[in-house]
């Protein structure tokens, strides 16, 4: 038997899933005695699983399938590639057609002057890409003391090691030996959780306000750049306060360091803009692409590079680079994505159809019992859960107990949100018509409901002291 084309029954399946396959961000024992969720098809915003139920997916993966499942061009885009050229690498002064070709669009759809890009499989190696990038600019300019590169508490730029030290999660820097030297962070500009008294407007400045803080205690002669999301992603989808940017900006044009844009999650358009830089007016020197550039049909990640920062670059050899920098048959799957983003308008449908759409129905879970902030960004939302609207409280259980019952419930439910902590977000395709959102939301109604009345029942809505 083909187990790919004629899978055998769903528990066989899952026994041998948990005999042989290492799941990332998971207690792999644990998973083993449930069985994992085996997905078999996809069309638009739906999956089917092993059993043949479908399940509205408002992750697009994870945070990447734009512009929904099953489109058969980029399918057609593949097999041609790998039937003309399947594979060449772009070291040793050589390149392709594929990479030569989106390497233009690219620059032709990235703002300002982000006119050249080193190629990565992802968003991860791409940021490690970007360590490397400061730091050699620095030294290029004959400042080689500018290494340190400053982010944010509960940022996230990927799990390799550079990416993860990049990231400001504490649970992954408790494995692994994380951060890596001369990386350091601020706190995140999340105001509905830490803003206290302040408005947002005083909350962002503060939080802005610490990067500067912090090239005054290391010394401006030590930083070489800034990175952070124009939203953080997988810390909880948090929308910085509208003073924040400008300021973050203005910061890092005065002390002569470089700003990282990581777009990998906010590009290609979710936040109804192609850029979230677009979105929340930042002029980066480097930004950090993946995810939605290929809607994740084929993995492909790159950095876009500013004239300056890539003529610095180019002095001299840059030794660094990846096997499948550039690889032709991803190359020419994010041609054919790019290619439909444009002629069928996806950026101007987040823009004027779904996005205001989704923000209208999803603001309004404010009102529910158990949701203290219902925000949202053009096409990614989060659910801030509380046992006191009033006060903001956190749970007095353990961090991330409502948020897994909430999870499970929706999985129950047909329904593909992520929790972080306690909070419920989602980052569906931007493809979505209104009667598509219009099932989302009645969807996350019941799991929160039913996650209410299970929090209810355990007496789990108890405020933290």
């Amino acid at each position: 038997m083909n187990l790919i084309s004629n899978h055998l029954p769903t528990d066989e399946l899952q026994a041998i899933d948990a005999a042989h396959h290492m799941h990332p961000f998971t207690a792999n024992a644990e998973l083993a005695k449930k069985g994992a969720l085996v997905v078999t098809a996809a069309d638009g915003p739906m999956l089917t699983d092993s059993t043949g139920r479908k399940i509205l997916d408002a992750m697009a993966g994870l945070w990447c399938v734009n512009i929904g499942y099953g489109r058969d061009e980029l399918a057609d885009a593949a097999y041609r590639q790998m039937k003309e050229l399947p594979y060449y690498n772009t070291f040793f002064q050589t390149t392709h057609v594929p990479a030569i070709a989106l390497a233009q669009k690219m620059a032709e759809l990235a703002p300002h002057d982000l006119n050249h890009i080193f190629y990565a499989n992802g968003g991860s190696d791409a940021n490690d890409t970007n360590i490397r990038l400061a730091r050699h600019y620095w030294a290029a300019k004959g400042k080689p003391s500018k290494k340190v590169i400053i982010a944010r508490k509960n940022g996230y730029h990927g799990s390799t090691m550079g990416g993860a030290s990049l990231g400001g999660m504490t649970a992954m820097h408790a494995q692994g030996g994380l951060p890596i030297p001369d990386i350091c962070h601020i706190d995140q500009p999340y105001w509905w959780g830490e803003g206290g008294d302040q408005s947002p407007e005083e909350f962002g400045l503060e939080r802005a306000r610490q990067l500067e803080a912090k090239i005054h205690e290391l010394g401006e002669d030590k930083i070489a750049a800034f990175i952070a999301e124009p939203v953080q992603g997988a810390g909880g989808v948090i929308i910085p306060p509208s003073t924040y940017w400008p300021e973050i900006q203005r910061i890092c044009d005065a002390h002569d360091i470089l700003l990282i844009a990581d777009e990998v999650i906010t590009g290609f358009g979710r936040t109804g803009n192609m850029w979230g830089a677009e979105t929340f007016g930042i002029r980066a020197d480097i930004m950090t692409i993946a995810k939605g550039m290929s809607s994740g049909y084929a993995p492909i990640g790159g950095s876009m590079v500013s004239d300056d920062v890539a003529a610095t670059i180019d002095m001299d050899d840059f030794n660094h680079g990846y096997t499948y920098s550039g690889h032709p048959v991803s190359c020419a799957v994010a041609m054919e994505n790019l290619r439909i983003i444009e002629e069928e308008n996806i950026v101007g449908h987040v823009r004027d159809i779904a996005a205001p759409y989704l923000k209208q129905k999803w603001e309004a879970f404010s009102d529910h019992p158990l949701v203290g902030e219902a925000r949202i960004c053009g096409m990614m939302g989060a659910l801030a859960m509380t046992p006191d609207k009033s006060s903001r409280a956190a749970f007095a259980a353990d961090k991330g107990t409502i948020g897994t019952i909430g999870r499970d419930r929706a999985f129950a439910n047909g329904l593909v949100m992520r929790h972080v902590g306690d909070q419920m977000i989602i980052s569906p395709p931007l493809i979505l018509t209104e009667k598509d959102i219009d099932l989302l939301i009645n969807l996350a109604t019941k799991t929160l409901d039913e996650t209410y009345a299970i929090a209810k029942d355990k007496g789990l809505m108890k405020a933290a002291s």
